[in-house]
């Protein structure tokens, strides 16, 4: 018999009872019933329950040992009384009489429970993250996690793509969020970079005639944190495929990701057809380039309905700008005064004045804005949105460009209020058509939308032809359930287009030729049309685990302020260390004071 193990614990069945075995593993409950001491032994595969009487010689070691400590026992399997068998659990049906005992590992007090899935502080969680992990509910997570990852890997060589590693330790970007920057002991004062993606890398692949690369790509950023985005470091699908229209990259990747779904969904529908909705139709229906499609709410332009009439708020706005919109929110089954209340008190808890309302009840609307602007103008939206009784509407007006976004959200908080967002599937669908430039609101110049890298629709002719504004890109997102989980592009492969759209935001041909100048170089040399995506694998993993939060799938993540609680990192580090990197520090004079516990 093996030194630990015949069987884990999550092993044994009726087809084991009589036979002596052998398991070791985490005391995950201890319970005294009548004179017999029940331990649930656990690892990883799962818990069987040991049975140890009081004429045990090992029944005082194991009153005394403590949860969490890791044990070595044996005995015999035998079945449990009909009326103990546990259903739930795969091993219910039988338990184990111990003869033996051995405490491999004595566990001291808990800092938090593992048994049951209590709710703890996040700090004590992540400082303790190795007990954290082994509660049943993220242990599960990080297991299905792996288990997506496997399923990816062999997904995409199937497909024809093949693995391969690009660098980490890179050159600094200046697009994007901030870099992780690592200096050079060789260099000194030159610095390294932790890559933000592998983007350059995949595409030189592409030019290095590589045709289909995937990756399972760690990607590094300097950014604050957020529920669905990790503060550091995250994971990607990393994918780009030479060759290739905007199509061809749709046809790829969706049922990749439709089978996925499927086959890890535990149930839920998943969208089949993976509508495309433009920017522009995506901002003004749901008021987000991120829709979540399970809410049954698409807004519309009432313009008409309050141009000139006696809601002068909104006929003023109208008067004075033609590019002035209001746009409708409906509601159905919100036509109370009640819940309008309760939607315009939390709209100005957002910041905002209020929002106007109609709700419908016999025959016709109600409250203040549909006595002002009468019963014509009241029906005429009523009509066209298709509300009835015991329906409401909700109005936000404006330039479209500064109220869309509260819109979306307003649209998001009417869902969730009403209980309309139908929970048991996965709602996908591609955002395209997405503008390549737009106005800077903080310096009013040109600069790009999305990704500088790709290919202009209409190429060159377009770039010297058309208004900047109205020249849209052949760029590309997947959001699933209104989280994005992928941007991707079709690639400007061509140098001289690369430079006229670089010029258009203000950049010249020296800075870009510097700051891009290894993969502009490349492309000198023949390069494919080519194309790609990258889904987050962060993400993915936790729509799938039904959690709100990426912290909850990753095994050791950060916190808020981008701490590694368990390891203590970020650390200070010694002077010898600093001397060998030839870096002097200029710190901040609370972090000063911090270190030498003197009054900043």
């Amino acid at each position: 018999m093996h030194e630990y193990r015949s069987h884990d614990c999550g092993a044994l069945r009726e087809a084991h009872i009589d036979e002596t075995v052998r398991l070791s593993g985490w005391v995950h409950r201890k319970r005294d019933h009548g004179g017999l001491l029940f331990i649930d032994l656990r690892d990883h595969y799962g818990l069987t329950q040991l049975v140890i009487e009081p004429s045990s010689a090992h029944f005082a070691a194991a009153e005394a040992v403590r949860a969490e400590s890791v044990i070595r026992v044996e005995g015999k399997v035998v079945a449990r009384d009909q009326d103990a068998k546990n259903d739930n659990l795969p091993t219910g049906g039988v338990e184990v009489y111990l003869s033996e005992l051995e405490v491999l590992s004595q566990a001291s007090d808990l800092p938090l429970p593992v048994f049951g899935e209590q709710e703890y502080p996040e700090d004590i969680r992540l400082r303790y993250r190795f007990l954290d992990l082994r509660r049943e509910g993220i242990h599960q997570n990080i297991v299905l996690r792996s288990d997506i990852i496997s399923w990816l890997r062999r997904r995409m060589t199937d497909e024809g793509f093949r693995e391969y590693q690009t660098p980490i330790l890179t050159a600094s970007s200046p697009e994007g969020a901030r870099d992780f920057l690592v200096p050079s002991r060789m260099h000194p004062g030159q610095f390294y970079a932790l890559p933000q993606a592998p983007q350059q890398f995949k595409q030189l692949l592409m030019v290095a005639g590589f045709d289909r690369y995937f990756q399972i790509a760690p990607c590094f950023r300097d950014e604050d944190a957020r529920a669905d985005r990790s503060p550091g470091e995250f994971y990607q699908l990393d994918l780009e495929m030479s060759f290739v229209t905007q199509e061809d990259v749709f046809q790829t990747v969706e049922p990749v990701l439709r089978d996925l779904f499927t086959a890890f969904g535990d149930g839920k529908r998943v969208t089949q057809e993976f509508p495309r909705i433009p920017y522009a139709e995506a901002m003004q229906k749901y008021g987000s380039d991120k829709p979540d499609l399970r809410i049954p709410i698409e807004m519309q332009d009432v313009t008409a309905a309050f141009d000139g009439s006696d809601f002068k708020i909104f006929a003023n706005m109208i008067a004075k700008d033609d590019k002035v919109r209001v746009w409708a929110i409906p509601a159905k089954t919100g036509g109370s005064r009640a819940f309008c209340d309760r939607m315009n008190s939390w709209a100005q808890g957002e910041g905002q004045p209020g929002l106007g309302y109609i709700f419908f009840r016999d025959g016709e609307g109600a409250g203040p804005l549909a006595k002002n602007i009468g019963a014509e103008r009241t029906e005429q939206i009523r009509t066209q949105l298709g509300l009835e009784d015991g329906d409401a509407v909700f109005f936000s007006a404006g330039l479209p460009r500064d109220f869309a976004e509260f819109a979306g959200r307003a649209r998001n908080r009417v869902g969730e209020e009403l209980d309309l967002i139908d929970r048991d599937q996965f709602a996908f669908c591609w955002i395209v058509d997405f503008p390549m430039y737009e106005i800077d609101e903080a310096t009013n110049k040109l600069d790009f939308s999305h990704n500088p890298f790709s290919m202009p629709q209409g190429g060159m002719e377009a770039l010297e032809t058309k208004d900047p504004l109205d020249i849209l890109g052949y760029q590309y997102d997947i959001v699933c359930n209104g989280i994005e989980l992928s941007s991707g592009a079709i690639r400007n492969h061509k140098p001289e287009i690369m430079l006229k759209a670089f010029e258009l935001a203000g950049y010249d041909d020296a800075v870009v030729e510097k700051e891009f100048g290894g993969m502009l170089n490349a492309f000198r040399y023949g390069a494919p049309p080519h194309g790609g995506i990258a889904p987050g694998v962060d993400r993915i993993v936790m729509l799938l685990a039904g959690q709100e939060n990426l912290r909850e799938v990753v095994a050791f993540p950060m916190n808020q302020q981008a701490e590694d609680l368990l390891m203590q990192a970020p650390s200070n580090v010694s002077n010898a260390q600093l001397r060998e990197l030839h870096i002097r520090l200029n710190l901040p004079a609370d972090t000063k004071a911090k270190e030498d516990g003197s009054e900043a």
